[in-house]
């Protein structure tokens, strides 16, 4: 008999159908049924011995909240037996509701392995555990996790002990995930959380990765992807990290008719096993990024959300620098620009910050500056040293990138029918804030704002704490003024202050959009492993 072993999570969802992803024991057919008769069924895909099903449901009304269970081969899977949580429902989105968008990033997963949490309450359980316990309760009705899903490079002790079972942790890369049984695991300790299992199967989430999924700063520069290309376990460490990524978030991210067009879903559905054609994608992004996609877009209703890839669809060399390639920055461009009119708050998603504290911003860019030969050899050397060393390596730290963000910006706001809102959703960082933005050319007329909200579940060291509030601050402004003269940095499109902020701890940001009206609350896990609210402002006036 074919068992449940991960999942359901509920992924994208309108308001007639949606589709439900689970992983079963073995090979059979996943049925979902909801409790207004909408259903839908999916036979079981395979890669590299696992199972998995995507399961589109239809017949769903607009507005309506149905619960539903999950069946494999016949059998009642879902809820689990004795559940103390309540149904999992499928919530479709009636015309003119407000829509709340809950998200933030960093989520290390490993359980404490004697009850203390030493990163102290995971935001995600608590979200959960508020959830469960009030079903009256304020609920997302989508949520976005901006990277950092799982940790390949930072693991728990009981994984570990699970690889030292399998190889040699004294050899590279010691107690990191290498392949794609161990990223596996991964996802399994992270989403089998009995709070987080619950949540992901009744609030709708899109993701995107950040470093940690595949490993700290992945795609730094050009001289760190050389460097990695020479270790005997990077090759296989980043297809598996790219192959379950495709498996686990990617392939929930996109709607049917996306499937529908999608070659790679295509090919692994239609052999016994997809591992070979899935692999061939890897491959495929890992040897010209510009032809796989990772970026998406969405609309809920009149908020349009575009998530953005800004770890693979980097470019690298040093002579053309950019964060985005020029097909996905075309892509970009066209999801922010089309429809005019036709959405009232736009919403990019990228999992680094756009608009960082301002020392942070001017030392990334003067040392993007030395990397490019600036100032010759011997300071781009320096400059390559301090790039990894200090983690410079956000939309700062491609220079091109980031005016060609705040162009693209400036013109969705004076476009006709412009939006009534522009949030930069962000995390990364491992604190929150809010900063605002100014153009230089004048003003737009609309907020744009940046969002930092991270982490879900980790830590940052007091180190950082320290060195991030005093970025903001006015003498650190005069010192990153004095960086960006030493590295004849080009004078910035905009300016921007901070607004709230910086915050630290585990913590979650919640947007409600309704209508041309945005309202902004920061909530924070306390001791009682309770939500509660640190920050809380209207974006639009």
């Amino acid at each position: 008999m074919a068992e449940l072993r991960l999942g359901p999570l509920l992924r994208y969802t309108d308001g007639s159908c949606a589709t439900v992803w689970v992983e079963a024991s073995r090979p059979c057919t996943a049925e979902v049924r909801c409790s207004d008769g909408a259903a839908g069924t999916a036979p079981t895909f395979q890669v590299a011995g696992h199972h998995y099903a995507l399961v589109t449901v239809t017949g769903l009304e607009p507005g309506t909240s149905p619960s539903y269970e999950v069946f494999l081969d016949g059998t009642r899977v879902w809820p689990l037996p004795g559940s103390r949580f309540p149904p999992s429902v499928i919530r479709t989105p009636g015309a003119g509701d407000a829509v709340r968008v809950t998200f933030g990033s960093c989520r290390w997963a490993a359980p404490p392995a004697d009850g203390k949490d030493p990163v102290g309450p995971d935001a995600l359980d608590t979200l959960a555990t508020r959830l469960a316990a009030d079903p009256g309760a304020e609920r997302p009705d989508v949520l976005l996790l901006l990277g950092d899903q799982v940790y390949a490079d930072e693991t728990s002790e009981e994984t570990r002990r699970r690889l030292a079972a399998r190889r040699d942790l004294d050899e590279p890369p010691g107690a990191q995930v290498t392949d794609y049984e161990e990223y596996c695991h991964l996802y399994h300790e992270s989403w089998l959380d009995p709070e987080v299992r619950w949540l992901l199967s009744t609030v709708p989430s899109f993701m995107i990765f950040d470093d940690h999924d595949i490993v700290d700063d992945w795609n730094t520069s050009a001289a760190w992807l050389a460097d990695m290309r020479t270790t005997g376990w990077w090759q296989e460490r980043l297809l598996s990290g790219l192959m379950s990524y495709w498996v686990h978030q990617h392939l929930g991210n996109l709607s049917p008719a996306e499937l529908a067009d999608d070659p790679t879903w295509a090919a692994v559905r239609a052999t016994p096993d997809g591992t070979k054609a899935l692999r061939a994608l890897a491959e495929q992004a890992d040897a010209d990024s510009s032809t796989v996609r990772f970026s998406y877009r969405r609309d809920f209703g009149r908020v349009r959300v575009v998530m953005v890839d800004s770890r693979a669809a980097r470019v690298l060399e040093e002579n053309r620098r950019a964060m985005l390639d020029a097909g996905e920055a075309a892509w970009l461009r066209e999801q922010a620009l089309a429809d005019e009119g036709a959405y009232d708050h736009l919403l990019i998603g990228t999992s680094l910050p756009w608009l960082l504290p301002h020392l942070v911003h001017d030392a990334e860019s003067w040392d993007a500056a030395l990397c490019a030969g600036e100032r010759g050899d011997r300071w781009a050397r320096f400059g390559e040293w301090l790039r990894r060393g200090a983690d410079l390596e956000h939309w700062a730290a491609f220079p091109r990138s980031f005016a060609d963000l705040a162009g693209l910006i400036a013109e969705a706001a004076a476009a006709p029918g412009a939006p009534a809102s522009v949030c930069v959703l962000s995390g990364d960082v491992h604190h929150g804030y809010v900063a605002e933005a100014t153009w230089r050319s004048g003003d737009l007329g609309i907020p744009v704002v940046q969002l930092t909200c991270s982490p879900v579940h980790n830590s940052v060291p007091l180190a950082m704490r320290i060195g991030f509030r005093i970025g903001w601050s006015a003498p650190a402004r005069s010192l990153g003024r004095l960086l960006a003269r030493h590295g004849r940095c080009a004078r910035l499109p905009v300016r921007w202050r901070k607004r709230g902020g910086p915050w630290f701890g585990n913590q979650l940001m919640t947007l409600t959009l309704n209508g041309r009206s945005a309202h902004l609350r920061l909530e924070r896990t306390g001791r009682e492993a309770r939500l509660d609210t640190v920050h809380e402002r209207s974006l639009t006036g």
